[in-house]
């Protein structure tokens, strides 16, 4: 105690023994803080650094490489560009947590859920994977997905927890307009969900009636498409006029855009009656089964006739 006291005159007597030992904890607390800080910036640096791939092409298919980073509990994934192609959680691969991607699932809105599993599910465009493994996982249903690149197929394969191909998963080595053509798909999908972007992102790739007509042929007679609408170059509304000259408009919804400028389009082989009644009731089904936020969709969901 003399110590402290002799101390407190030493700088001036303005100072109490409590005063000091407080001081002192702080500058102490505040090192360990500092430092723990710096530790756990340079791990996560370090960690991004091992997990992040650099796919080079590599032959002559002139397509795009792929590489993902690690940001806290996200993997996103990317065609050598910024923008990103998809993302997953790492603590829960086998969910969907993008808004879009989300809404992609509203066909079951329309869909008899004790029969989900007995479907077929089909992506044109894989993407992270986010929607072959809901529909293969978390859904239980038939899911073939058509992927141009076989960087972002073996990608999704090794970090992206997209599993084996087995009697109820196809991945296809493919380009989705020569699939959608093909007669031998015609009438067989019951969700149909597209997403086909390159690596600028900008727009859709395919968004001609001509191929919205052969997407409406793959569906089967209680089948929907869903198709996402997104980059600085698309024009949604006039995408929209393509696929409502396609599949009429009393057979196509149109969701709201999401934050990030996601359009979501809904689009039947038939007309289908928009009753919101009892799509609240089936909404409030789907969420007491699947991690899907269905009753938020009726909020920003719409007939477009």
């Amino acid at each position: 105690m003399d110590v402290w006291r002799a101390l407190s005159l030493d700088i001036g007597g303005g100072f109490s023994v409590l005063d000091l030992t407080g001081g002192l904890i702080i500058c102490i607390v505040a090192i360990w803080f500092g430092a723990s800080l710096a530790k756990k910036q340079a791990r996560t640096f370090s960690e991004q650094q091992d997990t992040s791939i650099h796919t080079t092409t590599q032959g002559e298919d002139h397509l795009p490489g792929v590489n993902f980073f690690d940001y806290g509990d996200m993997r996103f994934l990317h065609l050598a560009s910024p923008a990103v192609q998809g993302s997953m959680k790492i603590s829960k691969p086998f969910e969907i947590h993008l808004d879009y991607q989300q809404r992609m699932m509203a066909w079951l809105l329309l869909t008899d859920l004790d029969r989900v599993a007995d479907q077929h599910a089909m992506q044109l465009g894989l993407g992270a994977a986010s929607l072959t493994k809901f529909c293969h996982k978390q859904l239980n249903m038939q899911t073939t997905a058509v992927e141009l690149n076989p960087h972002v197929i073996n990608t999704c394969r090794q970090w992206f927890h997209l599993p084996a191909d087995d009697d109820k998963l196809h991945v296809m080595l493919a380009d989705a307009a020569d699939i959608a053509r093909q007669s031998t798909w015609h009438g067989r999908i019951d969700a149909l969900q597209v997403d086909l972007y390159d690596q600028e992102a900008a727009c859709p790739v395919l968004d001609s009636e001509d191929f919205y007509r052969d997407c409406r042929a793959l569906l089967s007679l209680e089948g929907c498409m869903a198709v996402n609408l997104f980059g600085q170059a698309c024009n949604p509304a006039e995408s929209l006029k393509k696929i409502t000259a396609t599949f009429g408009a009393n057979a196509v919804w149109s969701f709201k855009p999401t934050t990030a400028g996601n359009t979501i389009v809904l689009a039947w082989r038939r007309p289908r009656l928009f009753d919101k009644t009892s799509l609240q009731s089936q909404a409030q089904a789907i969420e007491a089964r699947w991690p899907l936020p269905a009753t938020k969709w009726l909020k920003v969901l719409a007939p477009v006739a």
